[in-house]
C-alpha cells in the first residue's frame, strides 16, 4: 500500500558511514543529504535531530539488508537495532525497505563505484526512500518488528 507523503528522512546504515536522503512533504522530490560520518550514537543523533528539525521530518525509512531470499543478514539485524534506538531517541515511526542490491543499483546509476566520501551512501538512501514513496509499508510506531520474527530469527 502507497503510504501518504509526509516529509521523510530515509538512512542507509552502514558501519563507518550514513547515508541519508529526504523528500519533501508532498513526497514528490527526494534528495540526497550529505552522510554522516560515523562517531558514536549520540553525535550521529545530534546531527540526524537537526536535519529533522530543519526539513520537519514526520517519519523514519530505514534500509534492512535482506539476502536474495529476503531472510535477514546480519547487518539486517545492526541495521534494524540502529533504526529502533534511532526512532526511539527522535520520537519518530518508522518504515522499513528492503536494501537488497541498493548500493550497487545506487553506483550503477551514479557513477559511484569505490565512492567512500559518502555520496554512494546517500545515493542508495534517495533509492530507499523512493521505493518507499512508491511501495510503502506504512510507517509504524518504533516497537514493530522490521521483518516476521519466523525469518531466521
Amino acid at each position: 500500500m502507497k503510504p501518504n507523503p509526509i516529509s521523510i528522512i530515509s538512512l542507509d546504515v552502514g558501519r563507518k558511514r550514513i547515508g541519508l536522503a529526504g523528500c519533501d512533504p508532498l513526497g514528490i522530490t527526494v534528495s540526497t543529504l550529505p552522510a554522516i560520518m560515523r562517531r558514536d550514537f549520540d553525535q550521529d543523533m545530534f546531527i540526524l535531530k537537526k536535519y529533522c528539525e530543519q526539513r520537519k521530518v514526520e517519519g523514519l525509512v530505514v534500509g534492512l539488508p535482506l539476502d536474495d531470499k529476503g531472510i535477514p543478514t546480519k547487518q539486517a539485524k545492526y541495521c534494524e537495532n540502529y533504526g529502533i534506538k534511532t526512532a526511539k531517541r527522535l520520537v519518530l515511526p518508522i518504515a522499513w525497505v528492503n536494501e537488497h542490491s541498493s548500493t550497487w543499483a545506487a553506483a550503477e546509476q551514479n557513477k559511484l563505484h569505490n565512492d567512500r566520501s559518502g555520496q554512494l551512501d546517500s545515493a542508495a538512501a534517495a533509492l530507499l526512500l523512493e521505493q518507499w514513496l512508491r511501495e510503502g509499508p506504512e510507517l509504524k510506531p518504533v516497537h514493530m518488528p522490521a521483518y516476521p520474527r519466523s525469518q531466521g530469527s
